[in-house]
């Protein structure tokens, strides 16, 4: 029998349904939490047995950081509230070009010393933001979020046909040319040394690039989560993204595509320990790049605060707001710290709650707990490092896609009849979050300190947006248009 005095929130549920309801939590978010670490490893060219340490790390920082979120730690950190925190989308496109800078455990060095620096900002900044709100109406909310899902198609995309560059690029050196090449060198000082840097070109398609059966897998999957989410109800159709993952492993498995020797050989158990790719290298600039990151993070994460706050009927003061950040800020600590990345609220989650009712902040502590298991189990992270990258191509295209239709539904309430002024704002945001994008080499002849910066099509949108909305609609943004945005935002 629930005592009445006690708020749902704080309701205590016996620890069966806690364990259920928990995993539930777990299932909604996993394929969103383990694919950033999936497309950081890759991009750093880390080992297999690397990048399945990163996914570890990821799950294991989700349990730690859901558990300061939801239960709390001190008066100083977490909203108490049905949280489950993950890694946001939105740190992706930034750390991409740190790594394509700088590659292996020096790149890796380099991206955690930037998130702890940026975690250490967000807590002494954590105050302000949660009264910042005003300066991000849907109008801004909107754009950001659609260019971030625009932005991140095109890893999902080279999931499935092959990166431009590098072994599955579309055209391969032909032999002859190179062999001719190698001939030439073995002649010596017979013949003036050819310039530094000179490379032939590739020539011939390479039958490794949007190969037909990965394609087909890729669309098995696509198919798979289409007809889920159309012919599923609740709970399985809010998973449908991780069992079309699965459906899209057992036809790789089936057809040759995927081993288990990893797994095989993969630990049962092992600690998470702190800087296991170095000591991190605090570079200013980087920390300031992944610092405006965090305000676009901690800005949406305002504003699920403030939505769920309405979801479980319980008021969320300007001190528990406070409290909220500050956890997303020490969470991205935490996260530099023991090889991991930048962490926010997961909004699926959040619209999980108003899908079942269930308003039990418990509920996300036991998320957590099954979150921190499956960090120390290997295994489990060697298994999802072993899909096919065509798998993960296929589910890319839906997880980034939803980012990018957030956006989009969040823009289809903005008012753009009465003010044509937010056309220009979302137009402009738009077309300078695409640059990094179409055109990567525009910053050739700009100061390096600052290619970080400019290279996240992401941040230029967002810097963007609100700079042009404080230009066109000034600094009186309506807080309840913001929450009802926020509500919309049930994709990462």
């Amino acid at each position: 029998m629930t005592d009445s005095n006690i708020h749902p929130v704080d309701e205590r549920l016996p620890a069966a349904r806690l364990a259920t309801l928990g995993l539930q939590h777990v299932l909604v978010m996993y394929a969103g939490a383990v694919a950033v670490p999936l497309i950081i490893g890759r991009a750093l060219k880390l080992t297999p047995e690397q990048v399945a340490y990163l996914i570890s790390a990821d799950l294991f920082c989700c349990g730690i950081v859901t558990l300061i979120q939801s239960l709390g730690a001190t008066q100083w950190f977490g909203i108490r509230m049905p949280v489950m925190m993950g890694v946001s989308f939105a740190s992706v496109a930034p750390m991409l070009a740190m790594a394509n800078s700088t590659g292996g455990a020096s790149g890796a060095q380099i991206i955690f010393g930037a998130i702890i620096g940026a975690g250490v900002v967000s807590m002494l900044l954590a105050p302000v933001m949660s009264r910042m709100l005003r300066f991000f109406p849907p109008v801004v909310t909107g754009t950001v979020i659609a260019v971030i899902g625009i932005s991140l198609m095109r890893i999902g995309i080279n999931w499935i046909f092959g990166n431009p560059f590098g072994p599955t690029a579309p055209t391969i050196v032909n032999p002859d040319h190179a062999k001719w090449m190698a001939d030439v060198a073995s002649l010596g000082n017979a013949l003036p040394a050819a310039p530094k840097g000179m490379a032939i070109v590739g020539s011939v398609p390479n039958p490794k690039y949007a190969a037909l059966d990965g394609i087909g897998v890729a669309a098995i999957v696509l198919l798979s989560i289409l007809l889920i989410a159309k012919y599923a109800k609740g709970f399985v159709s809010n998973i449908s993204v991780l069992l079309g993952i699965i459906i899209g492993g057992i036809v790789a498995t089936a057809s040759g595509m995927m081993g288990f020797e990893k797994v095989a050989n993969a630990k049962w158990f092992d600690l998470i320990l702190p800087f296991q790719f170095g000591a991190p290298v605090f570079d200013p600039i980087l920390i300031l790049t992944m610092t405006l990151v965090m305000i676009v993070v901690m800005i949406e994460s305002t504003g699920m605060f403030l939505a769920l706050g309405e979801m479980t009927e319980r008021k969320i003061s300007q001190g528990d707001l406070t409290r909220g950040l500050r956890a997303d800020g020490l969470g991205t600590l935490i996260g530099g710290v023991f090889n991991t990345f930048p962490y926010t609220s997961f909004s699926q989650n959040v619209g999980l709650v108003g899908v079942t009712g269930v308003k039990s902040r418990f509920v996300c502590v036991a998320g957590g707990l099954i979150l921190i298991v499956l960090g120390l189990e290997p295994k489990m992270a060697a298994l999802v490092e072993s899909l096919p990258t065509v798998v993960l191509g296929g589910a890319g295209l839906v997880m980034f896609g939803m980012v990018a239709a957030t956006g989009i539904r969040i823009l289809g309430g903005v008012d753009f009849k009465t003010n044509r002024n937010n056309l220009f704002i979302v137009a402009v945001s738009i077309g300078l979050g695409m640059i990094p994008l179409i055109a990567p080499n525009f910053k050739q002849w700009l100061p390096h300190a600052i290619h970080p910066l400019i290279d996240s099509g992401i941040l230029l949108a967002s810097l963007s947006a609100v700079v042009l909305n404080l230009f066109f609609n000034g600094g009186s943004g309506d807080i309840k248009a913001s929450i009802e945005g926020a509500k919309q935002v049930d994709s990462h």
